[in-house]
Formats: structure tokens, sequence, C-alpha cells
């Protein structure tokens, strides 16, 4: 087992057809690879991740877009968030651009939104 990083979009291809392979192989026993074929596995995955995250990474979101989205996503109006603002004014002023979200009101809009707190903390 010779597993090298990848340098680029070539080797990313003919690593994921080796890992595609490797699937295919062991397709019947996946639940139950021995140590050697499951750290394989393992090491290739995380050689793919490296080089696509690398490769193409995530594009940073605004907090406050991301909240627009969600609410449209979800047909939520600014009355139903005023919870996790604590008043319709603050919710408001956060909506456009004047206040700054705080811990409370990121824990508040996480559960509410159902999304992970990372989507909602400024890069």
């Amino acid at each position: 087992m010779e597993i090298n990083t990848i340098k680029n979009d070539d080797e990313l291809r003919a690593m994921v057809a080796r890992v595609n392979a490797f699937l295919e192989a062991h397709a019947d026993e996946l639940e139950n690879l021995n140590p050697e074929d499951a750290e394989e596995l393992e090491l290739m995955s995380l050689v793919i991740g490296a080089y696509e995250d690398k490769r193409f990474p995530e594009p940073k979101v605004d907090p406050v877009d991301f909240i627009k989205f969600m609410m449209e996503q979800k047909g939520l109006k600014v009355k139903d968030l005023v919870p996790c603002f604590g008043t319709a004014s603050r919710a408001y002023e956060v909506l456009n651009g004047k206040r700054k979200l705080t811990l409370a009101m990121i824990k508040k809009l996480r559960a509410v939104l159902g999304c992970p707190a990372d989507a909602l903390i400024g890069a």
C-alpha cells in the first residue's frame, strides 16, 4: 500500500478511481475490513479530502446573508426570529448589519434554523 499526496487533478482522478476499485473489490466486507485495508481506505479518503479542501475551498458566507437565506427557505419572517434576538429592533439591527451577532443569538438561531453554528460565525 503506497499512498502519496495529490498534487493535481489527474492524480485526484487516479486516487478516486483507486478508491472506487477498492470499494468494489471489498463490497461484501466493508463492515468487517481487516485493519490494513481499513487503514488504506481511510488514508486514501484523507488524501482526497485534503486535496479537495485545498483545491476547492468553501466560499465564506456572511452570517447575515445566511440567516436571510435560511429565513427564505423556511418561510420565516423577522417576527419568527425575535426570540433569538431579544427584541424586534435588535433583530432588524442585526439583519441590517448595524449590530453583530452575540454568542447567545448564535445558539438560539442555530436551534431555530437547524444549522451548524459555524454558518453563523463570521469569518
